[in-house]
């Protein structure tokens, strides 16, 4: 009889479990479905992601994108470019980075925290910072952050200037025409309004965590078969 009481209690628990998370997974889905029709009502441009950012829902199964925290710095009819924020880069450092570029000062007056940006052209370093700084090369994403990818700004940032805030990330995310909205509507990315904590913090680890969090949904409760059924 207490056998049997266990069981019926761990199913009910399971199914409890089981509830919740398919609540989440409605909930995650029915937000993303809402926040695309917002903005594609309030916005007939093809640019209407720019500025946003991107949280890898558990049913993206490639895992170069897996948990990954994505800005969108440009989108338009031709397709997307973003670049990820919470993939920490261990080597080269910044200094010795700078050194290799022939940047002066050596050592730099101030440094600036590097990551990955994504798996396209991961030679290519481009440089996410606030608007304060611009220089003529630079794209103005959205009006509070720029994206610089020539040396004016690692010169200015070794020197003891530049933006106030900013990091370096080597390589992009890349979609094609009309494959990232796509890849929303399947349920494989949530999108959320910018975040500067989210974009310049190096707290790595907890990042999508947290971005989930400021959505007010708990990673936990979402399966790999979200948006599936």
């Amino acid at each position: 009889m207490f056998v049997e009481r266990m069981l019926l209690l761990r199913r009910s628990g399971a199914a409890g479990e089981a509830t919740a998370r398919g609540l989440a997974e409605r909930q995650a889905h029915e937000y993303n479905k809402a926040m695309t029709e917002h903005e594609i009502s309030a916005s007939h441009q093809p640019g209407w992601l720019t500025g946003q950012v991107l949280l890898a829902m558990p049913a993206l199964r490639d895992p170069r994108f897996a948990q990954s925290v994505i800005f969108v710095c440009a989108h338009n009819q031709d397709g997307a470019m973003g670049l990820m924020l919470n993939r920490p880069l261990r080597k080269p450092r910044f200094g010795d980075l700078m050194e290799r570029l022939k940047v002066e000062p050596h050592p730099p007056r101030r440094e600036l925290p590097m990551g990955e940006g994504g798996p396209v052209e991961d030679h290519r370093g481009f440089v996410l910072h606030s608007a304060d700084w611009m220089s003529e090369g630079s794209l103005d994403v959205d009006g509070a952050h720029g994206l610089s990818a020539s040396m004016d700004v690692l010169q200015a940032v070794a020197s003891g200037s530049g933006p106030a805030q900013a990091r370096l990330l080597l390589g992009y995310a890349g979609w094609g025409a009309g494959q990232l909205e796509e890849e929303i509507w399947q349920n494989s990315w949530l999108t959320a309004p910018a975040d500067d904590e989210i974009i310049f913090d190096t707290d790595y680890r907890t990042k999508w965590q947290r971005a989930m969090a400021k959505l007010k949904i708990d990673p936990g409760m979402l399966s790999g078969d979200a948006g599936r059924a």
